[in-house]
């Protein structure tokens, strides 16, 4: 037996010109024969009219990016791509599949970090069936969708490609859990310049998708796009993190505060000195850069005290 997908090569017939040979020209001659009323044309007639009913059991029809397993008393004899009306074997059973992109929203889940923190990581992504061969008979689905009941034609392949997206949602949380387990949540826990995966971007996109196409090319599923669209501290550290993030940004922003009061107490001095406006011996420059500081960094504005001696005393 093949182990990949083909082309069917069988034969097929126009399906409106199938129906107009059975349903005319067949089922004429089967009606002549009971007419004429002898007893061989009527036993002949009676078998025409059995092999009718078996042939107009061949129409198919495939519309744009849909396709057929066919398979001849368990034999892969290829997949039927072509779109359109046709009539096959009707021996042949054809397993209908949809080629087109389906969605797949992956619910948050919960997952340590490279640091070990529990965090929540949702993910969607969009995948289609890519080979039918593998689909159909490398994995499971079928015992999936029939879930041992015989199925009507009208919901198999609604049964069949749900099936197809369970094996998606459980090999999608695997695969996010082994890409959020190599990075840590944000650059407060990982090293400096490193990859994150707040930060990464499209770069952790990219290996997610990279890894589920490693994980579902058994299944002849191919993943069209994959992003991680939520992300998120467990409820139990959320609080302290935040914190975290709050004394974080506090202690930058004061960083920037005092890189800059500097800056303007060196300004202040040398301009007093390049203008001889005051000489000031080192205590009193001392006091000064202590006062300018005070008010420059302080969260509050200053309450001015107004010096009405002399700079002697």
């Amino acid at each position: 037996m093949d182990t990949h997908e083909m082309d069917y090569k069988g034969f097929k017939m126009n399906g409106f010109l199938a129906l107009f040979l059975f349903v005319f020209v067949w089922a004429t001659l089967a009606v002549w024969c009971f007419v004429i009323g002898s007893l061989p044309l009527c036993i002949l007639g009676t078998v025409m009219l059995l092999l009718w009913i078996l042939l107009n059991c061949g129409y198919i029809m495939l519309e744009p990016n849909e396709a057929r397993a066919m398979v001849f008393f368990g034999k892969y004899k290829g997949t039927f791509r072509e779109t359109g009306f046709f009539w096959v074997n009707p021996l042949m059973t054809a397993k209908k599949l949809s080629l087109r992109a389906r969605n797949l929203n992956v619910e948050p889940i919960k997952v340590n970090d490279k640091m070990g923190n529990p965090i929540l990581i949702g993910l969607v992504l969009v995948w289609r069936l890519k080979d039918t061969y593998k689909a159909m008979f490398e994995i499971d689905a079928q015992t999936m969708a029939y879930g041992g009941t015989t199925l009507n034609s009208s919901n198999a392949l609604v049964n069949r490609m749900n099936a197809f997206e369970s094996f998606v949602n459980v090999q999608s949380d695997a695969a996010l859990r082994q890409v959020a387990g190599q990075y840590a949540y944000d650059d407060n826990e990982g090293a400096e310049g490193e990859l994150t995966l707040r930060s990464g971007g499209e770069e952790i996109n990219e290996q997610l998708e990279q890894k589920l196409n490693e994980r579902l090319k058994m299944a002849g599923i191919e993943v069209v796009e994959a992003r991680i669209n939520y992300l998120a501290y467990a409820p139990e550290i959320a609080a302290v993190m935040l914190r975290r993030q709050q004394a974080s940004a506090i202690i930058s922003a004061r960083e920037k505060i005092v890189e800059g009061a500097v800056s303007m107490v060196q300004m202040a001095l040398d301009k007093l000195s390049k203008d001889e406006i005051v000489e000031l011996d080192e205590e009193k420059k001392a006091a000064m850069v202590s006062n300018l500081l005070v008010v420059l960094c302080a969260d509050e504005a200053a309450q001015p005290v107004v010096n009405t001696g002399t700079l002697n005393h």
